[in-house]
Parts: structure tokens; C-alpha cells; sequence
């Protein structure tokens, strides 16, 4: 909802942004069903070898989401914090099942070292950092960051990645952000950061961006 400030007279003299929640929280819910199904189908997808899922992105992603939930807690953010969760324990599933199979994970190359190692020292960076609003950004660039080579994957090899997985996770972001009890950076910043990447990575994948824009057929599994 807006806030409205009225004069003594009753008549409105400002509109100040967004205070309260969108939707009820407990649609957090409904967004961790979804999650869930979207993380069946990729985990499906890598034990059978067609996707091949990036170990630096979803690992890193899983210690990063693990940390935002722990911060998130001290904030009393609410039930909004339940996804968050979410977002931590599900890298770290993928990663694991990713080990289960020599054709379940994609070659990490240089691209994905400097990616990770870039990313790992911008939480080294949130850690040490005492000013809430730099800390923040720089644990969003580092998650950004960590994605990039997913983003990069997606853009080269369409087909060894699954498009449903990141469109639940773009729904899934839009539920988190419309469920907070008051829209603040620290609330929005970071599951606004992943709707985004999601959004990019779900794009690239569901229309072959990348194949289609160098006039190449898109090509089944990953080297």
C-alpha cells in the first residue's frame, strides 16, 4: 500500500512509497512448492546427463544464499526469509547431485576461476565490511558475479541447461519481494538481484538466444 499524509483539514498533501506487503506472506509457501518443482526437474535433467549444471555458479550460490538467510534472521524479515533459504539449500543439492555422474557437470575454464574467485572475494569483502549498505551491494555483485558463468553457459549451450528450473525462479523471486512486510533495500536488493539473473538465464535457454544470434543449430549436451 501507499502512505497518505493529510493536513489538519483531511486534504492529501504527499504519497510516500510502498510500506506494506503486495500479497500474504504465506504465499512463501506456495513459492517453496514451486521451487521444488523446478529443482526436480533439474536434479532429473543431470542424473540423466542433459543438463549439465556449473559447479562455481551453484556452489557458490548455495553458501551465498545460506549466509543471506542467517542475515535475513537477524533482521526479522519475516517469512520472506523461508525462500531465501531455499535459494542456499538447492545450489548445494544440485551440486551434489551433480557429482553422481562424469557427464553430470559442466568444464570449468578460466572464465568460471576468475568468475569464482572474484565473487568469493566480494563476500570476503561483505564479511569485513561494517557499512550495511556497501556490505550489501558487494554480497549482490558477488552473487551477480557467480552467476556469470552460468549466464555465459547459457549463452554458448542452450540446451545444457533447463529453462523451467529458472522460470520458477523468477516466479519464485516475484512472490519473495511482494510478500515483504515493508519494501526496503536490504529486503528487495537481493532476491531482486537473482530475479534478474534468472530472468536473463531462463531467456537465453527457453529461445536459444545464443545459437540463434550466430545462425548455429542448437547443439544436445555439453563439452
Amino acid at each position: 500500500m501507499f502512505t497518505r499524509v493529510q493536513d489538519s483539514a483531511g486534504a492529501v498533501v504527499a504519497t510516500l512509497g510502498q510500506t506494506g506487503r503486495v500479497i500474504d506472506p504465506r504465499f512463501v509457501y506456495l513459492a517453496a512448492v514451486i521451487s521444488i518443482i523446478g529443482t526436480v526437474g533439474y536434479v532429473r535433467d543431470t542424473l540423466r546427463g542433459v543438463t549439465t549444471p556449473n559447479r562455481v555458479t551453484w556452489g557458490l550460490w548455495g553458501v551465498e544464499g545460506i549466509l543471506a538467510f542467517v542475515v535475513e534472521l537477524q533482521q526479522n524479515v519475516g517469512l520472506a526469509a523461508l525462500m531465501t533459504l531455499m535459494f542456499g539449500l538447492i545450489p548445494l543439492l544440485i551440486v551434489t547431485v551433480s557429482f553422481r555422474g562424469h557427464h553430470g557437470v559442466w568444464r570449468i575454464g578460466p572464465f568460471d576461476v576468475l568468475c569464482g574467485s572474484l565473487s568469493i572475494a566480494g563476500v570476503a569483502f561483505w564479511a569485513f565490511v561494517h557499512e550495511p549498505t556497501v556490505a550489501l551491494i558487494s554480497f549482490v555483485v558477488a552473487d551477480q558475479l557467480a552467476g556469470l558463468p552460468t549466464i555465459r553457459k547459457s549463452w554458448l549451450m542452450p540446451s545444457s541447461e533447463t529453462a523451467w528450473t529458472f522460470f520458477t525462479g523468477v516466479i519464485n523471486t516475484l512472490i519473495t519481494i511482494m510478500s515483504l512486510r515493508h519494501f526496503t533495500t536490504e529486503g528487495v536488493l537481493f532476491p531482486g538481484a537473482i530475479f534478474v539473473t534468472d530472468l536473463v538465464i531462463w531467456a537465453l535457454v527457453a529461445f536459444d538466444i545464443g545459437p540463434r544470434f550466430r545462425g548455429e543449430r542448437t547443439v544436445v549436451g555439453a563439452t
